[in-house]
Order: C-alpha cells, then structure tokens, then sequence
C-alpha cells in the first residue's frame, strides 16, 4: 500500500534507538523527510545513517532535550513546518511512589506530558492551514491498564491522554488527526531496565525474566520494534484521516478488556 506521505516532513522524537528509531524508519521508507531528535549525538548520527541506508526520504539530526525549551526550539527551527509530529520521550524510572518527591514528578510530567502538548501547540496550526497533519503521540499501554511499578509514567501519560481527548476532536474537520499508540512489552532498552528491576527483586537472571514476561503475553513473545514503526506510518498515512483521538494499543493481545 502507498501510504500517500512521500515528500511530507516529520519530526520523530527521541528517534536514535528503540520505539522513536523505528518510527523514523518507517516514515522515510515510505518518502518522508525525517528530523530525528535525541539527546546523544553520537548514538543519534548512527541512527540517522541506518535509517538513510533504508533509502526513501532524507534525515537530518538535532542533538538536544526535547524535553527543554531549548531542545524544542533546535528542533523546530531544524523543522519549521512538520506534516507529522511523533512525540516521544523515554519513561521515568519505575519505583514505589513513596520514594518520588515533587521534583520527580514534575520531571516526569515535563517529558511525558508538557513536552508533547508544547510541540503540538507550536505545529498544529500550521498543519490546519495545510490541510494536513498527523501526531502521533507515543505512550504506554499503562494508558489503559496502570502498571504498579511505573506510577509516575501512569500519571503522566494519562495526563496528556486526557487532554488530547478533548483537542483531537477539534483539529480533524481540517484533516489533522492526533492519536496514541499504545506499546506493550517490546524488547527495547527501556523494557530491559524495568525487567532488571523485576528480576534483581526476585533474584533471577535477565534471560529468565525475559522467558517469564514473554510467555505471559498472548502472542507469546516480546514485540519487535520495526511492527511498532509500520503501525505508526500508517497512522501517520493519507488513509488514516478518518482515525483521532484514539489510543491504540499493540501489545500482542495482552490487554484483557473488551474495550
């Protein structure tokens, strides 16, 4: 399917490895010009240059904090007038919330919350005068079902689901979609560190917490990253204008609920 995105500019979030690094991929398969954000410019130029061998649509990098007035302000200015934004930001760290002070939540909120709505605000109405714009905002699947361990990525990210609740049902009368994309356990490095947490507290290896996490998923395996990136170009595609406001999970049917 031709997604119907060649030549439309995107800015992708947090994009040199894992989640934010497959979205960009898939984007510039599919022709689209990517500005790529990352706090590490070494670990950032690596991604860019895996994405550009992919062929498709250029990349260009701003090594900054997204999360700062500063990092979006590098961004934007590399990117004035995104078709498609993909925020993203990496979670805060689990914990028991008796252990997190103000500073942490604010932390949290600030990147997983007030970093998405800053960028949104400072391209949305751009993307209404063209008559085209889609966000896709990166979240969790803690979005539907809370995980214990990650209260302050429970907070946040509920946060800024509720509000783009509200804006999402403005801006699609001008063709401008806003959704989130749920992921369950992909093997990506911030899995990883919360899989460390579980497996030092039960005193088993990373292997076995790994096997534990997988079977206890329906589909019977963690995600691959690059099936969270194909899911994020099509919502990001010509096609999917009919479709905001939603947070769709891809999880491999770990999510018991019916809605």
């Amino acid at each position: 399917m031709d997604l119907g995105i060649a030549g439309k500019k995107a800015i992708v979030c947090a994009a040199s490895k894992g989640l934010g690094k497959a979205c960009a991929a898939s984007l510039a398969r599919e022709g689209v010009d990517v500005t790529i954000c990352a706090r590490t410019e070494e670990t950032l130029n690596a991604a860019a240059d895996e994405i550009r061998a992919l062929g498709g649509g250029s990349v260009q990098t701003v090594a900054c904090d997204i999360t700062t007035d500063e990092g979006r302000a590098a961004v934007l200015d590399a990117c004035p007038n995104p078709d498609i934004l993909v925020n993203n930001a990496g979670g805060p760290p689990p914990g028991d919330f008796r252990d997190w002070d103000r500073d942490d939540w604010i932390k949290a909120v600030d990147a997983n919350m007030l970093t998405p709505i800053f960028l949104i605000k400072a391209t949305v109405d751009g993307m209404i005068e063209r008559k085209f714009g889609r966000v896709v905002n990166i979240t969790s699947s803690s979005v539907k079902a809370p995980i214990e361990i990650l209260g302050l990525s429970n907070g946040a990210r509920a946060g800024l689901t509720g509000f783009i609740a509200g804006l999402a049902r403005k801006t699609v009368a001008h063709n401008v979609t806003i959704n989130g994309l749920l992921p369950g356990a992909f093997y990506t490095d911030r899995l990883k560190s919360n899989l460390k947490v579980h497996a030092e507290k039960e005193g088993v290896s990373m292997d076995e917490m790994a096997a534990r996490r997988a079977a206890s998923i329906p589909a019977g395996r963690l995600g691959d990253a690059a099936e969270f990136g194909e899911y994020c170009a099509f919502l990001c595609s010509a096609q999917a204008g009919y479709i905001t406001g939603q947070n769709c999970l891809i999880d491999g049917g770990n999510y018991p609920g019916t809605l």
